[in-house]
């Protein structure tokens, strides 16, 4: 990859600092953006912010995307070839007790970037977005499937993000990736998903908390895999709507459980709930699109990664005692 420069927005996040770190070793000059606010321990975040600082063609800038000013500030002094916007406000639950801070975040934080776009002539933006928003369809989820009845707020700014993407697109000829992402995993992720949960109580022998009878299912994806997915949709495509998920059997989070209780050597202590009406019972990806338009499909499987992610809560079990 030749020396592009590239916005991407939510650096320090569970996908950013990985996307980053793709494109960095690829030899691209990359602005990295994340307000690195405390939806969960700003610490995790540090710790991938500074690795990226190892890279010298990595630059960091501490703002919210909310801030249309403070942007334009950064696009004024570049050219960009490309803005990655994958900062946003994720969590479906946490989504129903403060909604209006997902609306700023991942709709008019969204727009703000378009407009921006729009104005500095950068040709392509590549947006995450979710399987959230096929809330109600039938398993695979195939991008062609009507997705206008959400379940949380969460999923209707997600939608609202891709449509206003589609404006620009209209307008001003904006090339357009919006990529849905299915349950993404790994090292360093996100405290607030199950998989980190559970690791770690597990390992702790503590409670787990299910919503519901633990039958519900995912299409669990890699955190390598998506990154890579990510860079691959720099390209040229007009605007299309793209799956990025693991594309094979999704995974029953009993099944999960009994995996990290294999690999930990230790029995969970479960606590089941009622079933959450903002969650989904299964998801599951029909990537076929991503393989055509991409030449992207997932490359570890389930149980490889997440031997990988338990590793890494064990080597890293003193760090991890400072961000709970």
């Amino acid at each position: 990859m030749t020396r592009n420069r590239i916005l991407v927005t939510g650096a320090a996040g569970f996908i950013g600092a990985k996307v980053c770190e793709l494109l960095l070793q690829s030899g691209a000059e990359i602005d990295g953006v994340d307000n690195l606010n405390d939806y969960y321990s700003p610490k995790l975040k540090e710790y991938r912010i500074q690795r990226l600082k190892n890279f010298d063609n990595f630059r960091f800038y501490k703002l919210d995307i909310e801030n249309f000013e403070i942007l334009e500030n950064i696009f004024s002094q570049n050219k960009f070839s490309a803005v990655i916007n994958l900062a946003a406000r994720a969590g479906v639950r946490a989504s129903i007790d403060n909604p209006f801070v997902y609306a700023t975040t991942n709709f008019i934080g969204t727009l703000n970037l378009l407009e921006l776009s729009a104005k500095y002539n950068v040709p392509k933006f590549v947006l995450a977005s979710s399987s959230s928003v096929y809330a109600g369809e039938q398993v695979p989820f195939t991008e062609n499937m009507q997705v206008d009845k959400p379940i949380s707020p969460y999923a209707a700014t997600k939608k609202s993000a891709e449509l206003i993407a589609y404006a620009y697109h209209h307008l001003y000829g904006i090339d357009v990736s919006v990529l849905r992402f299915f349950t993404v995993y790994g090292a360093a992720g996100r405290p607030d998903m199950s998989y980190f949960q559970f690791i770690e109580k597990i390992k702790k022998e503590q409670e787990i908390v299910i919503y519901g009878d633990g039958t519900q299912k995912r299409d669990f994806t890699y955190i390598q895999d998506i990154a890579e997915g990510v860079v691959a949709a720099i390209k040229d495509v007009g605007y299309e709507i793209i799956n990025l998920g693991g594309g094979k059997t999704p995974i029953e989070i009993n099944f999960m459980i009994k995996l990290i209780e294999q690999k930990l050597g230790k029995k969970a202590k479960i606590v089941y709930k009622d079933f959450h009406n903002a969650d989904m019972n299964e998801t599951g990806a029909d990537i076929s699109k991503a393989k055509l338009l991409l030449d992207w499909k997932p490359k570890v499987d389930f149980e490889n990664g997440l031997e990988q992610t338990i590793r890494w809560h064990i080597d890293n079990n003193e760090f991890l005692k400072t961000i709970q």
